[in-house]
């Protein structure tokens, strides 16, 4: 099993523990004019269409109505892509990225993204929060020598301040644009 097989396994997991966890779909998020349904629906509309369009691989389509249904065949889908060895031959090609290999354009773009999300929805939904350390300090890490790149993408809010002796999770959410001191239940 490869490195990013195992990753993604791991933080869909997490994703999918606040799916399973949500009792109320119309919580608001903390991404600006969302709902809790809107952070799943975001993962599982976006990366489809960019797989395909960087691949030609299609993702069974998901319902749309039942984001716990709709995550589990979304995170089943492209974990299987990930388990399976051929995608290592696979090569992603995106106007904006350039050639990646399909199991990193996964990890990198991908699971990252789900890994960010997992706050937002366990924000909204009043569940644990917390998010892996060293991953945050990893990310926080890759992402800092591009803030320019990833703001200009339109995917990323501005900075928000946070204080310079908080934790790893707390620079990071507020790097992505997220305010953790805001609105804790």
């Amino acid at each position: 099993m490869s490195e990013q097989a195992e990753w993604h396994r791991q933080v869909a997991g997490a994703f999918g523990e606040r799916v399973h966890g949500t009792t109320d779909w119309d919580a608001p998020s903390p991404v600006d004019g969302w709902r809790a349904r809107d952070v799943v629906d975001h993962l599982t509309s976006w990366f489809p269409a960019f797989l395909a369009s960087g691949t030609g691989i299609e993702l069974p389509p998901v319902g749309g109505v039942d984001p716990v249904a709709d995550w589990a065949a979304h995170a089943d889908a492209v974990q299987k892509l990930l388990d399976d060895p051929a995608s290592a031959d696979v090569v992603l090609r995106n106007p904006y990225i350039g050639e990646m290999a399909l199991p990193d354009a996964i990890n990198n773009i991908y699971t990252s993204d789900v890994f960010m999300h997992t706050w937002d929805l366990a924000r909204a939904t009043a569940q644990d929060e917390r998010l892996d350390p060293q991953t945050c300090a990893d990310l926080l890490a890759e992402m800092a020598p591009i803030e320019e790149l990833m703001r200009s993408s339109g995917q990323y809010g501005p900075r928000v301040p946070v204080p310079d002796d908080a934790d790893v999770q707390t620079r990071l959410l507020g790097f992505i644009g997220r305010d953790p001191l805001r609105g804790r239940k």
